[in-house]
């Protein structure tokens, strides 16, 4: 059926690219490493927004929005964080057809302009914590750019907060994570694994960098998200004090995190197959497609078509919203309606013919599994959310096993490259090494240590260096 997808196993690249196409999800923009995401990705991205926004509300975060200029002065200020991002910087130098007096920067990220206007709001400990997040867009300049997972300006949401105390901002990075986590693998049925980036994959500027990394259908790891515990760095380059409830001046304590457009794109790769995109239910913006199937115009005008539009109003009372398209493309052939709800990831379909009318009954089409079955019109509202859930779960668990299938463990660093080769996928393995060594693993092999997960206290020798007490971490080659 998928007469204009490249098969995953003949060509991944192609197939993803093709998957996003037909899906009208995404388009490339006459910018070079810019998109232009289509109105059905887009509601895509509001759903994900949506989610995630109503989270961060429920703890205590508030939206605000700041400059997409930012001076580079600024950027200059903390040495690791313009070192990390000077080589993806755009930077504006005239303005009003003449030369800036300095040049601005659009940002890569919002640190350092957050950081200015924090050391303006903040005085005294009473101002604390502040909790902010925007939604917003971002540029780096892209040298290798692919639609979703690395463009040159992307959507994202950042979130950046300033706390009393230390104890305070470390609980915020992980509450954070664990904000991101749940989503992903309720929401997004991604088997995400939370964890601490190593050293040498910190966020430029920060003391601790957390992720959640998921494992794509090739094979290779996505970072999905990440919170960054910052602890006084911006704080004291950008001179954000407060007084304390003992009258002494103190820096204070600050974390970012954020979730981008990349999470479509983690979402195609996880989930979909040959035929085109698969959307878990939870996240689809249309949950079900209805097709009133008849060759006799006024058969659909007089009867099915009332029928379909009384099932998406019922439908969308029990499933919460407006999650029910009815597919009016009558000019179309009944395969090519089918399909084009299938490319585009839509969960259900359900088929309503003029038999299927007459017998009390309409045809129900899982999108995940391709299996039918007749189910009573009666039983529609009942069934239909029932069935929802279930491909929630299904995929989840798919998901799941395919990563735990792919994973496997190393103890020495020939191990691991014949593991790596042979085999891809997550390895395992103990690791102790300096920023110096991951570069010399990457360069050899091409896998980059993706996390030392969370609540994983197994301890071993490293596999590079044979050092002692080195912690479980996670290898991978990545997008």
């Amino acid at each position: 059926m998928a007469r204009n997808i490249t098969p995953r196993g003949k060509d991944y690249s192609q197939w993803y690219l093709d998957v996003i196409k037909a899906a009208e999800l995404a388009d490339y923009a006459p910018v070079r490493g810019c998109m232009v995401i289509r109105p059905t990705g887009y509601a895509l991205w509001e759903s994900i927004q949506r989610y995630f926004d109503e989270a961060f509300k429920e703890t205590g975060h508030v939206n605000a929005y700041f400059p997409l200029l930012i001076p580079n002065s600024f950027l200059e200020k903390e040495a690791e964080h313009v070192e990390g991002f000077s080589p993806e910087c755009a930077v504006v130098t005239h303005a009003g057809g003449e030369p800036l007096e300095e040049p601005f920067v659009i940002r890569p990220t919002s640190e350092t302009v957050i950081g200015y206007m924090y050391s303006k709001w903040i005085q005294s400990w009473r101002d604390l914590p502040i909790l902010i997040n925007q939604w917003a867009n971002v540029m780096r300049w892209e040298k290798r750019p692919r639609l979703f997972l690395r463009t040159s300006e992307f959507l994202w949401q950042e979130g950046h907060t300033a706390h009393a105390t230390k104890e305070e901002a470390m609980e915020e990075t992980l509450k954070m994570l664990r904000v991101y986590e749940k989503i992903m693998k309720e929401v997004l049925a991604l088997p995400i694994i939370p964890g601490e980036k190593t050293a040498g994959e910190r966020f430029p500027g920060a003391l601790n960098t957390f992720t959640c990394e998921a494992m794509m259908s090739d094979t290779k790891a996505l970072q999905a998200g990440t919170s960054h515990f910052l602890g006084q760095n911006f704080s004291k380059a950008f001179n954000i004090q407060f007084q304390n409830q003992d009258g002494e001046q103190e820096y204070a304590w600050t974390t970012s995190w954020g979730v981008s457009t990349r999470l479509i794109g983690a979402l195609i790769m996880t989930h979909s197959d040959d035929d085109g995109l698969i959307i878990p239910p939870r996240i689809a913006p249309n949950k079900v497609a209805i097709l009133p199937i008849s060759t006799n115009d006024d058969v659909i005008e007089k009867t099915l078509l009332p029928k379909a539009l009384e099932l998406a109003d019922k439908l969308n009372t029990a499933l919460g919203g407006r999650y029910v398209v009815v597919d009016k493309q009558f000019h179309m052939r009944p395969g090519d309606r089918f399909f084009s709800h299938l490319q585009k990831g839509v969960p259900l379909r359900l088929e309503l013919g003029e038999k299927d009318f007459s017998a009390g009954t309409v045809r129900v089409v899982r999108r995940d599994t391709g299996d039918r079955k007749d189910i009573p019109l009666n039983d529609v509202v009942i069934k239909v959310p029932e069935i929802l859930e279930d491909i929630q779960h299904s995929l989840f668990n798919k998901a799941l096993s395919f990563r735990k299938e792919h994973t496997s463990f190393a103890s020495s660093f020939d191990e691991f490259k014949i593991r790596l080769e042979e085999e891809g996928g997550f390895i395992e393995t103990f690791f102790a090494g300096t920023p110096e060594d991951e570069k010399k693993i990457k360069e050899e092999t091409g896998a980059t240590p993706r996390c030392i997960p969370l609540g994983d206290a197994e301890t071993g020798n490293c596999f590079l260096t044979g050092a002692s007490n080195a912690r479980k971490t996670i290898f991978a080659k990545a997008y």
